[in-house]
Order: C-alpha cells, then sequence, then structure tokens
C-alpha cells in the first residue's frame, strides 16, 4: 500500500470516527451515564472510598482476586529419578533439568520415567 492510500484511508477512517462520536454525543443515555459517573466520582471523593470499597459494599461476593486474595497454587512434588547403571540421582519439582532431559533424549522418556523413585 502506498503511502498516499494508507494517509487517505486514514482520514476516511478518521471522519467515521468522528461522525460516530458526534452521534453518541448527543444520545440521552451516554449524556446520563456520563453525569451518573461524574457524580458518583463526586460522593467516593467526599467519602475518601475507592472503586473497591464500592465493590465490597455492594457486592462483597463479587470481589476481584488480588495477588493477596488468590488462592495459592499447589507446589509441586519433588521428583527423584535414579539411574539404573550409573546410581546417578536427579530430584527435579518440573521436567526442565538439564540431565533428566539428556537422559530423556538418550533413553527415550517412558524409560526414563520408569526411573521415577517418588
Amino acid at each position: 500500500m502506498s503511502l498516499i492510500t494508507e494517509y487517505r484511508a486514514a482520514e476516511d477512517a478518521i471522519r467515521q470516527l468522528k461522525k460516530k462520536l458526534e452521534v453518541l454525543a448527543d444520545d440521552p443515555a451516554l449524556l446520563a451515564e456520563m453525569e451518573f459517573e461524574e457524580r458518583l466520582r463526586a460522593l467516593m471523593g467526599e467519602y475518601s472510598k475507592s472503586l473497591r470499597d464500592i465493590i465490597k459494599l455492594l457486592a462483597p461476593e463479587k470481589i476481584v482476586l488480588t495477588h493477596d486474595t488468590m488462592p495459592m497454587r499447589k507446589r509441586r512434588a519433588t521428583k527423584v529419578y535414579r539411574h539404573p547403571d550409573s546410581g546417578e540421582i536427579v530430584e527435579t519439582k518440573g521436567g526442565n533439568h538439564k540431565l533428566l532431559k539428556a537422559w530423556k533424549q538418550q533413553y527415550g522418556a517412558e524409560t526414563v520415567e520408569s526411573w521415577l523413585e517418588r
């Protein structure tokens, strides 16, 4: 696409958005919502309350989970693999261990999983 074509397409998009904005600006429902938001924010400021406080007050069961209130993820169990020939031991909580990956590549994943002790 040439620059002039791209420029004209952007101009056209701006014109369409301006028309949509004009239509929305005259919508009584939008004006009512904007007035409500303005009054609500003023009232929140008057009482030093945040949106989170309002949500807790009106719908305590709908509180958004934050870092502090989120349930903890179950911890991964430590897996211990013992190489049957060399006796080497690998302890890992995930499958991203360098030696474990090398074993799986050399002996196959099913064989290495059979070496799992716990």
